[in-house]
């Protein structure tokens, strides 16, 4: 930072808060259960109040933990604009026995005035980048190590591409949902559909993509993130 301003260091000497930077700051967290759609299988969160970034705010997901393959389908579409986020919606992958049930956590690189007394710190441009509020989420791994294992047909002739990676799935971890929602480039101008499925008995961790074409690279990272204590 400056010579002026205000910041906090750790016993590491590590900056945890800066007056001219903004954290990554939690939001919003809660549980999302099956609420919307044919069959519901999909779920759609209403924020208390409308998130006011002008970039879209980070949803971090953590489905129930459960005796089997669970297959996400869409991870997490945010409703609104600029400055008017509204909510979420997440679902299955047309999972028989399966419902969108877990917890969620909504960050944002700066804060949201929510509490009503503590500490709350303003950018030269008149944005809280934080409230004592809002606690600090922590980006804890991420995997771009994909392994290609195999592919499928679907009736239409789409390409299912499965590849994974090896992860414990501990409870206080939660995926980046936004990267899982967009379509990924492909030979055609349909591109790719992507979803997660989580293999909690054999700890594995499954990326999926569908199209109609069939290229096998695939470095899209998985980011997991956790709350500060």
């Amino acid at each position: 930072m400056s010579g002026y301003g205000l910041s906090f260091t750790n016993n590491d000497n590590v900056v945890i808060l800066d007056s001219e930077y903004a954290r990554l700051c939690k939001i919003y967290s809660g549980r999302y259960s099956p609420n919307y759609g044919p069959g519901n299988f999909q779920s759609v969160i209403t924020f208390p109040a409308p998130i006011t970034s002008a970039e879209q705010p980070l949803v971090f997901l953590r489905p129930d933990t459960v005796n089997g393959l669970l297959k996400l389908g869409t991870v997490a579409t945010v409703l609104g604009g600029p400055g008017n986020w509204t909510g979420f919606i997440t679902g299955m992958y047309d999972q028989v026995g399966f419902y969108p049930n877990g917890r969620y956590i909504v960050a944002s690189f700066g804060a949201q005035p929510v509490a009503s007394y503590g500490l709350r710190l303003f950018s030269a441009d008149g944005v809280p980048i934080f409230d004592s509020g809002t606690p600090n989420v922590l980006f804890t791994r991420s995997f771009q190590n994909w392994t290609y294992v195999t592919n499928s047909r679907l009736p239409q002739g789409e390409y299912v591409n499965y590849y994974t990676v090896p992860f414990n799935f501990p409870e206080d971890e939660y995926l980046l949902g936004n990267s899982f929602v967009m379509r990924m480039n492909n030979a055609d101008n349909i591109g790719r559909s992507l979803h997660t499925w989580w293999d909690f008995n054999k700890k594995v961790l499954y990326a999926v993509t569908i199209g109609f074409s069939n290229p096998y690279a695939f470095f899209l990272p998985a980011i997991f993130a956790k709350l500060a204590v």
